[in-house]
């Protein structure tokens, strides 16, 4: 029994060894040195004509002439309305292309087929 006791002392002594008591603050060398040089530090002051050579100067453009109307509009217009419109010539592949709409819906009919519902499958998956 008394070396139970004499082994938990010995426990509890070499524990009370391992803990710090006493909250002993350690300063930070580089943080303390960082934190100086950037209180120290002062920047060169810029010079007023440090930003000639990066930025232009400002020209303002010259304001565009309006366009000018031809004095005699009112005769274009109308020799315009005259003219006939010229129409492109038929080429041989679209006469000789079949204009039957066999397979092929027309406004009604195929606004009617998109509204159907789909045919339903039979196929049973088991």
């Amino acid at each position: 029994m008394r070396l139970l006791v004499q082994s938990t002392n010995n426990l509890a002594r070499a524990s009370r060894r391992c803990f710090a008591t006493s909250s002993v603050v350690r300063k930070d060398l580089v943080q303390d040195l960082y934190i100086r040089e950037l209180k120290a530090y002062k920047p060169a002051p810029a010079a007023k004509d440090a930003h000639v050579g990066a930025v232009r100067e400002f020209s303002q453009p010259k304001t565009p002439a309006p366009p000018s109307v031809p004095a005699d509009l009112a005769s274009e217009l109308s020799a315009y309305d005259a003219a006939e419109p010229s129409l492109a010539p038929k080429s041989a592949d679209s006469a000789a292309a079949p204009t039957s709409t066999e397979g092929k819906l027309g406004g009604p009919a195929l606004l009617k087929f998109l509204q159907e519902d789909l045919p339903a499958d039979d196929h049973h998956h088991h």
